[in-house]
């Protein structure tokens, strides 16, 4: 029993941090190897001890002592010899994205973005194409500076914006009326094969995906009033986009990479207004999140996963009309009372492009301040009435 609580001191001094040693604050991760070495002696001793089960002990510590070892050091290489510092980051170094929908400063791709940059990884966006000239000239002429500002005081740098409108896979797809229309006038290579070919010919392969588009043309109409068309065009833009985004990046991606995408509650619950088609567009959206998750893991070993977003005051969101409504009703309900920030979704996606969750996929996240969790609309007069004593029903139901 010795020769054990010997090699577990001698393990624990090999990975102590380097305050507790002054040999290690002198040479620095040689001397882990070296107190490593003195751990392999003391297991060598062991071998020769009576028991064989003392033996297997000794050799289960020496692999864990080894393996603690081998993390510090790598740790300890990549931070130029110093060792790493505590706690959890998300760390996407050396990681390239390539996030799509995002036109402006407002909405969740932003706030992805600059998540994705705050963690350091180099961005890279698509811009649909008939935005695409006011989004880069506000980028040039400092419009979004105020926006671009990370919590280290630096600024987002996106690395090249591309062209892009993600619901034509090839060139072959485009109609005529399209290729000819002048807000399309001057750009080139924007169907989703054009641009992912683009991607690779400048930066060869990407690691992380995110997709952030959604459009319903007849948004604002009941789903029994929507026609073919508006509701084939909403999940075409919306739900069959992020399949193509896939089926064409996801060559270009590094194994271990990360897809996302984002969807909203109304594929699950009933929201009345949300309409045109776009809850059946977000229902597909979350079945095929579990389905590519197995085929594009199986393939190209790269995790697909979907945020479910609270109601946010983006532009985007504007356009259905009742967005202030949404987010007054879920400030009243929810568990968590307060307004849902971009960035809280940017964090959340971060996380999921991470290393820190190399073992999520297939999987719907929520980030809605838990509205989703709710079963009953506590604001409710009907609510405050049965809640209420007796004696102040009658103020309750004036």
């Amino acid at each position: 029993m010795a020769t054990v609580s010997m090699l577990a001191v001698a393990a624990a001094a090999a990975i102590a941090p380097h305050a507790a040693s002054p040999t290690v604050e002198k040479v620095g991760t040689r001397a882990m190897v070296s107190e490593f070495r003195g751990v392999r002696e003391l297991s060598m001793a062991a071998a020769i001890a009576p028991g064989i089960g003392m033996l297997r002990c000794c050799q289960v510590k020496q692999s864990k002592a080894l393996k603690a070892v081998s993390g510090v050091r790598a740790m300890a290489s990549s931070n130029g010899g110093a060792l790493p510092p505590s706690g959890l980051p998300i760390d996407l170094r050396g990681k390239r994205a390539f996030i799509a929908g995002v036109a402006d400063d407002q909405g969740f791709g932003w706030a992805i973005a600059k998540a994705l940059s705050a963690a350091g990884a180099e961005i890279l966006v698509g811009t649909w194409v008939p935005a695409l000239n006011i989004f880069e000239s506000s980028l040039r002429r400092g419009k979004f500076d105020e926006s671009r500002r990370l919590p280290n005081g630096g600024l987002l740098e996106i690395a090249k914006v591309y062209p892009l409108d993600a619901v034509f896979d090839t060139p072959d797809d485009v109609p005529e009326d399209i290729k000819n229309n002048k807000r399309y006038a001057g750009s080139e290579a924007w169907t989703v094969k054009e641009c992912a070919e683009a991607v690779k010919a400048d930066f060869g392969t990407i690691d992380i995906l995110v997709h952030s588009l959604a459009n319903g043309p007849e948004v604002t109409k009941p789903l029994l009033e929507t026609s073919r068309n508006g509701y084939l065009a909403a999940v075409s833009a919306s739900t069959y986009s992020y399949i193509s985004l896939l089926k064409y990046f996801a060559p270009i991606m590094n194994p271990g990479g990360s897809s996302l995408s984002l969807t909203y509650v109304a594929s699950e619950q009933i929201i009345p207004g949300y309409g045109g088609g776009m809850s059946s567009a977000k229902a597909a959206l979350e079945s095929d999140t579990r389905v590519l998750a197995f085929e594009v893991g199986r393939k190209y070993g790269i995790r697909v996963n979907t945020i479910s977003a609270g109601p946010l005051r983006s532009r985007a969101a504007k356009a259905i009309g009742f967005i202030d409504d949404m987010i007054n009703y879920s400030c009243a309900n929810a568990p968590l009372q307060k307004e849902l920030d971009a960035d809280d979704v940017g964090n959340a996606a971060a996380f999921l492009a991470s290393p820190l969750a190399s073992s999520v996929t297939g999987t719907l996240l929520y980030v809605d301040n838990g509205l989703h969790a709710m079963g009953l609309a506590v604001d409710s007069p009907t609510v405050c009435k049965e809640a209420a004593p007796a004696s102040e029903l009658s103020n309750v139901a004036a």
